[in-house]
């Protein structure tokens, strides 16, 4: 079986890293690492506005927010994936490509995601920092933007870093509608050798887990390095306390 693995990878590394370019498209593990980056890059700022809407005072955002977050998180991926393929060509009036309609399916799913993850991070902080910016004049958006989100962002690091585990996983599904991304070409090495499927799908299993578990490590790296600086912060703050009435 091992064996078996190896000639498969000796004999495929390419098409499993870049596909068939440069004699033909952009493919393999290559195409899911785009998915997965791009998509989290473009859902980024959609889930920062669906998160402030979550946590909104105003019922007018509050309420079509948690609507749009609660039909994608209820709604599965691959359901989600053909809705999108057959619904964005009647709306545009032209037919997209199935990384074209991947790349928007994961765009959408994991706005709602983050938005949740994001929403999490705001709620988590000390209500007492945001009575104390709007003591000293601040606006809400101000508050929001200058002192609520950058600390929200930088808590729920590990969490999206875990979210993006869950992306490069999620794009396995892109199969279905033949994006060339990894499993597709795991797929198409399948088909070629007829006679090893055990061996292909347990080597495509090895390459998610080796590449998702390094990630995970990344995530728990950044929880770890988060919280000494929070203890770090929590035992600084009292003695800067002690520390002011002995000055004067």
């Amino acid at each position: 079986m091992i064996i078996d693995i190896f000639h498969i990878l000796r004999d495929n590394w390419t098409l499993l890293l870049i596909g068939q370019y440069p004699n033909g498209p952009l493919g393999g593990l290559a195409i899911t690492l785009i998915l997965s980056v791009a998509g989290l890059a473009l859902a980024f700022p959609v889930s920062v506005l669906l998160a402030l809407g979550r946590v909104s005072p105003l019922a007018l955002l509050r309420l079509p927010a948690a609507a749009i977050v609660y039909t994608v998180r209820g709604v599965p991926l691959v359901m989600f994936i053909f809705w999108v393929y057959f619904f964005v060509p009647l709306l545009i009036g032209t037919t997209i490509t199935g990384f074209t309609t991947m790349l928007v399916t994961v765009v959408l799913y994991e706005a709602a995601y983050l938005a949740e993850v994001i929403r999490a991070g705001i709620e988590g902080l000390s209500k007492g920092q945001t009575e104390a910016s709007r003591a000293l004049g601040m606006s809400y958006l101000q508050t929001m933007f200058k002192i609520v989100l950058p600390q929200a962002l930088y808590n729920m690091l590990p969490a999206m870093v875990s979210q993006f585990v869950s992306t490069i996983k999620e794009t396995s599904l892109g199969y279905v509608i033949s994006v060339n991304e990894l499993t597709f070409a795991a797929n198409q090495i399948n088909s070629t050798l007829l006679t090893k499927p055990f061996p292909v799908f347990l080597m495509l299993a090895l390459i998610y887990f080796a590449l998702c578990s390094l990630l995970t490590q990344l995530a728990r790296w950044l929880e770890r390095r988060i919280a000494r600086r929070r203890s770090g912060s929590a035992r600084t703050a009292p003695a800067a306390a002690v520390a002011a009435p002995m000055a004067v």
